[in-house]
């Protein structure tokens, strides 16, 4: 019986596919993989790991015998499920590999936003220096404030226990609210959304990216928060009007920002690159080899379990 044959987009660390080369054969040259050779080999692959381009109409219809399409992380929004459901081909994420390393630069970027270490960082490398003593200066405390947690899954609620590290309270609104019993094992609390984004001193946002979350938070939701909270988003950029931010950030209607993903990205707007109230990422929640790796391992036993054991793992277009 012959191997099935795999494509690998993207820059994927080769310790991942150990496993994904010796059970199938596969293709990995990330030099000349543009979309355009893409779209002209596709049809000799049986199983799709896709990092670095759209999984759209065009490139789903170029793929004539594949059957499973995996993206190299948790996000799925640059697949058209729909249109790969109508075609019969499997499309699943990884949610496993990318939960405790997109927490960390989460709360990374919550402890850079709430301490100010930007524009400390700004100061000192300028040749300033500055007296923390006068209140303008000053960041946030952790301890005792309230964190406000969007989207309460993997990722959120690793975030509420690093939170609850430093003695932050915890609340989430969600979708699904879990049971009572196992709120009061987390130490958390479910609340609406107003009351979510009105109570919450640092608001983290750990939502995909839907029709019904598009630009969820934006000039209205600013205008709620208090001026002085702080807004996290390590999640997806179309959850935040971006123009929005910018306005809530340049007229301090919030005190602060961190971000490692953005509406337009990779183009980020100058108005808000010039901001010294918000602390910025190029989109790299899952920037660590250890992350990478255990992700594409993660994509490589979704290709195994379905093409060799009819198995779907991690299928987000049932």
């Amino acid at each position: 019986m012959s191997k099935a044959n795999i494509l690998v987009t993207g820059i994927i660390p080769e310790q991942g596919l150990t496993k994904l080369r010796e059970t199938f054969d596969v293709f990995y040259d990330p030099e000349i993989e543009t979309r355009e050779w893409i779209l002209e080999h596709l049809a000799e692959y049986d199983g799709l790991l896709l990092m670095g381009t759209k999984a759209d109409k065009e490139l789903i219809d170029a793929g004539k015998n594949l059957k499973i399409i995996t993206a190299n992380g948790v996000g799925f929004d640059h697949i058209d499920i729909e249109y790969a459901k109508q075609k019969g081909i499997v499309v699943s994420n990884c949610p496993q590999g990318v939960r405790v390393p997109t927490a960390e630069m989460t709360f990374a970027l919550l402890l850079a936003a709430t301490r100010r270490l930007y524009f400390y960082d700004k100061v000192v490398r300028e040749g300033d220096w500055i007296d923390v003593s006068e209140q303008e200066y000053m960041g946030m405390s952790l301890q005792g404030k309230t964190l406000g947690v969007y989207g309460f899954g993997r990722i959120g609620s690793e975030v509420a226990k690093f939170a609850q590290v430093f003695g932050m309270d915890v609340i989430y609104n969600d979708v699904y609210r879990l049971d009572e019993a196992l709120e009061q094992k987390l130490g958390v609390r479910y609340v609406d959304f107003d009351t979510l984004i009105t109570s919450a001193d640092v608001l983290t946002l750990h939502a995909p990216a839907l029709p019904s979350t598009a630009g969820i938070i934006n000039a209205e939701v600013f205008s709620k928060m208090k001026d002085t909270a702080y807004l996290v988003n390590a999640a997806r950029g179309a959850l935040v009007n971006q123009n929005d931010l910018i306005e809530a950030l340049a007229t301090h209607q919030i005190a602060g920002a961190g971000l490692d993903v953005f509406e337009t990205e990779p183009d980020i707007p100058e108005a808000l690159r010039k901001l010294d109230n918000v602390i910025m990422a190029p989109h790299a929640g899952t920037g660590t080899l250890e992350a990478r790796t255990a992700i594409a391992k993660e994509a490589s036993e979704n290709l195994i379990s379905y093409l060799v054991d009819g198995k779907a793992l991690n299928q987000v277009n049932k």
